[in-house]
């Protein structure tokens, strides 16, 4: 496909189609498979926990389950490679929001909305914390977030935002463009507090080697397949190795098929789609500003969100939610050229002044999404396996809370965490196919003409918001 004409003609010639994050001389060598590590032919393997999936979500539980209990004996299964999927590839927005956004949250569970936003602020000064204890080199800032009005209606949107308290400052026109300077821009909002910015990848680097360094076994190239009842616990069949018998099961496998199959309606993976350009010289980053290096978000439904990075590239990425047919996770699916053209075009009508920049990475990968749009959980095989799913593209953050949900649920613990209306309602499954593409797709159609009419949603989009299925609903 030839590309797009104007400053974006040319400026994905050069760009890899690999993981800018992944795509690193120090990312660390392949751990065994399971078989590979001196067990004494296909004889069971034994554990007191199992984390299934080595991304954001089984980390944080391997590592607070041996912070919690030392004496417990930890195996992580990862049937690739460490953070090699969502975790390691997302624009390492670090945000303290669990419920994918305040209006999210406020809408779908008003009661105890302030009690979420405490916990979510508590859960990301933890994980700052952590970082820092376990000294994990993941370029952790809390620099905030900036949220950007590209059309007239979007400006009133954002005051409303900013007059419901805490640290959030209004930016008229000119205060927005003396921040971040894009002639799209009419007006902002910077959160300071709530998010701070990560090189994903070596955040879920760091996490692997922390849990090793307390003694969790990690393994990786080995894939679980099932889980049935074994005794007073669980057995695990993988593919390559040998059985794995354990006393409690947790599943971080979120845009995968889950292994309790009574929850994979309730979600479904969608592609999203970033690209990173070349670093930035001393001149080029003085002619946009940025410097808070906030990350940035739009307020259209079709939104971008974008950041800098340790050396001043910038990761462009978001507009296009791709979901295709049958729900499958596909490698052949992480590039789209159609996608990174719009992107590209993009990204020079919000900076013209960086003309003549280069793109060096595109790259795309599935996230999972459920119909409230963030993280729910549950435990099944009567409290021996536990899990979190449903993030929606923001649970760099959020997974940390999702793991330690999954372990009181484990535990069979009493806390405030299990006692969240939030923690024990399950969010609507979508349908089964070819209903649930049709009413993606239809969405999807509904929510830009959204944007191209003021935010006036039609029909459909409010009969969604009526059975709490719509975003912001």
């Amino acid at each position: 496909m030839a590309l797009l004409g104007g400053p974006a003609a040319g400026a994905l010639a050069a760009a890899a189609p690999s993981v800018f994050w992944l795509d690193r001389a120090d990312r660390p060598a392949p751990r065994p498979r399971l078989d590979d590590g001196g067990q004494d032919g296909r004889a069971d393997v034994t554990a007191d926990l199992v984390v299934v999936g080595g991304g954001y979500t089984g980390l944080w539980t391997a590592l607070l389950a041996k912070e919690a209990d030392p004496a417990r004996d930890v195996l992580l299964l990862e049937a690739g490679r460490i953070g090699w999927a969502a975790s390691g590839r997302n624009g390492g927005f670090c945000s303290a929001s669990l419920t994918h956004g305040e209006a999210n949250g406020r809408e779908r569970w008003p009661a105890e909305y302030e009690q979420l936003h405490r916990l979510g602020l508590a859960n990301l000064d933890a994980i700052e914390s952590t970082v820092q204890r376990h000294g994990i080199e993941c370029d952790f800032r809390r620099t905030g977030e900036l949220t950007v009005a590209t059309a007239p209606h979007q400006v009133e949107w954002l005051r409303e935002e900013a007059g419901s308290g805490g640290a959030i400052r209004f930016l008229d026109r000119d205060a927005v463009r003396a921040e971040l300077d894009s002639p799209t821009y009419l007006a902002g909002v910077h959160s300071p507090d709530e998010t701070a910015m990560v090189d994903p990848a070596r955040l879920a680097w760091g996490l692997a080697a922390a849990a090793e360094s307390l003694g969790v076994r990690i393994v990786e190239g080995t894939k679980v397949t099932g889980l049935q009842r074994d005794g007073a616990g669980m057995r695990l069949r993988t593919e390559q190795g040998p059985d794995v018998r354990a006393a409690r099961v947790a599943l971080g496998t979120n845009a995968f098929p889950s292994l309790v199959r009574r929850t994979r309606l309730h979600t479904v993976p969608v592609y999203d789609y970033v690209l990173m350009t070349e670093p930035l010289s001393d001149q080029q980053l003085a002619s946009i500003g940025w410097q808070s290096r906030a990350g940035v978000g739009d307020m259209a439904n079709q939104f971008h969100y974008y950041r800098l990075t340790d050396d001043n590239r910038v990761l462009w990425g978001g507009y296009d939610a791709i979901y295709h047919l049958g729900r499958r996770v596909r490698p052949s699916r992480d590039q789209r050229p159609q996608t990174f053209e719009r992107l590209a075009a993009h990204f020079f009508e919000t900076f013209p002044q960086l003309e003549g920049l280069r793109f060096t990475h595109r790259w795309g990968g599935a996230i999972d999404t459920c119909t409230r749009f963030c993280a729910f959980y549950g435990s099944a095989f009567g409290g021996r396996v536990a899990y979190a799913l449903g993030y929606t593209g923001l649970g760099v953050g959020a997974s940390r809370f999702g793991a330690a949900v999954t372990l009181d649920l484990l535990d069979g613990a009493d806390t405030e965490r299990t006692r969240l209306q939030m923690v024990r309602e399950k969010p609507l499954p979508f349908p089964p196919e070819p209903l649930a593409y049709a009413g993606i797709q239809l969405t999807r159609w509904s929510l830009a003409r959204a944007d191209e009419n003021a935010g006036r949603r039609n029909a459909w989009l409010r009969t969604l918001d009526r059975l709490g299925l719509g975003f912001d609903s």
